[in-house]
């Protein structure tokens, strides 16, 4: 009988509102310095903790196809209607039940560490990923004062330098458009 390979899966979720160099340069850290098999990125149609997306799923997922495209670890998923959820906890679960073989690392910056404790099951999603962060200008030492510090053991703190790009920044320049 042939067995399946264990494999390393980041998991790199968000709007993508619009998707950046700076996702593309944490996505391929985490994929050398994890020894990541691949990283997804799980577009959701709308951040539950944030206003309306400025571009159209359709067109984010575009983008997010397009930024990647020469970077054959990462993939564009978008699994919200076959779950019928946009919680993290959920995606988690969901893709657990398709290989139980493989070790999950949710990526993270240190800017949704800060928050990570208002996300739907937040301790179980702790439990069933590793939780991986990466330095967010202005969050990082609130992100080592966090809920999560306090809560949660299995945190990796990933080095990363500064990328002073978020798509805050660039929504804001279409905007002037």
């Amino acid at each position: 009988m042939i067995g399946f390979k264990k494999k390393k899966i980041g998991l790199f979720g968000g709007s993508f509102d619009p998707p950046h160099r700076g996702h593309l340069e944490i996505s391929k850290l985490a994929i050398k310095e994890l020894s990541l098999d691949h990283v997804y990125w799980f577009i959701t149609k709308k951040n539950p903790l944030k206003n309306k997306p400025f571009f159209s799923l359709a067109e984010r997922i575009k983008k997010s196809k397009f930024i990647t495209n020469k970077v054959k670890k990462i993939k564009i998923k978008f699994f919200e209607d076959t779950i019928k959820s946009v919680n993290t906890v959920d995606l988690i679960k969901y893709l657990k039940t398709k290989n139980k073989k493989n070790t999950f690392f949710l990526i993270i910056g240190s800017d949704n560490l800060v928050s990570f404790h208002k996300w739907k099951k937040w301790k179980l999603l702790a439990e069933l990923t590793n939780i991986v962060v990466f330095s967010r200008k202005d969050y990082d030492k609130k992100a080592k004062k966090s809920v999560m510090m306090r809560q949660v053991k299995k945190i990796t703190f990933i080095k990363n330098k500064q990328i002073n790009i978020s798509s805050t920044q660039i929504r804001k320049k279409y905007k002037k458009i």
